[in-house]
């Protein structure tokens, strides 16, 4: 039942900004989500997502994780889909090798998954992401992360800011220690006084893949995909 609920909540904040893209809506969503407690559930993320959506909050998020339809079709192309399967689901037809590929990690998506590469493993990685000011034209947000012990997690810069509605900045998240359970959960709020921009972060192992977190991890990266195409073709297409 949470389709139709999330379904009705981006078509009322779309008709507050209808000039956001559909990546836009789903940032607004999943940063100003409230946050559920991994203690009730060792699925973590995998099991509740970003949280408990609040569609009056979604409404003015501050800053969004945007991202456009280029984006997953060059995202299909890094898995894998051929000519035929992407002329499907675009009704045009791609050529992977000319608009080129994006991994999951590459997708400018408001919250981060990392698997390590084995159990109690010492891990390091990275993610580039952008966020768009869509709250103060005049505003400065500091980052702010909370993690599990272990697990050592910079942004940098740590500082971004805005001197206009529209305006872009990048950053990058490194993840780096060593995990102790099969998930952990953490995140990263951007924060200005006014707005809470809440990212989810969950660092995985092969424990966690090889057990019942490993369908809910597939059906996610599944429904990520689906959803945002199905949302290009209805709302701009």
């Amino acid at each position: 039942m949470s389709c139709p609920h999330v379904s009705g909540a981006a078509a009322y904040i779309k008709s507050f900004h209808p000039t956001w893209s559909p990546a836009a809506v789903r940032s607004a969503l999943m940063t100003t989500a409230k946050q559920m407690s991994p203690d009730k559930n060792p699925d973590a993320e995998f099991a509740y997502g970003a949280g408990q959506i609040d569609p009056i909050k979604a409404m003015n998020p501050g800053l969004v994780y945007d991202a456009n339809e280029e984006d997953y079709i060059r995202f299909l192309c890094g898995q894998g889909l051929n000519m035929s399967i992407l002329l499907q689901i675009t009704e045009r037809i791609i050529n992977c090798s000319e608009i080129g590929y994006l991994t999951a990690r590459d997708l400018n998506y408001p919250s981060f998954a990392f698997k390590a590469p084995r159990s109690k493993h010492h891990l390091n990685g990275s993610f580039k992401r952008a966020v768009t000011n869509v709250g103060l034209p005049m505003s400065t947000y500091r980052a702010f992360v909370t993690a599990p012990k272990g697990l050592n997690i910079s942004v940098i810069p740590n500082v971004l800011s805005f001197t206009s509605l529209g305006e872009k900045q990048t950053f990058t998240l490194t993840v780096n220690g060593k995990m102790k359970k099969s998930i952990g959960s953490a995140s990263l709020i951007w924060d200005d006084g006014k707005y809470q921009v809440r990212s989810p972060i969950v660092v995985f192992d092969e424990r966690a893949v090889n057990g019942k977190g490993a369908n809910l991890y597939r059906i996610y990266c599944i429904c990520i995909v689906i959803f945002n195409l199905l949302l290009y073709i209805i709302i701009i297409g």
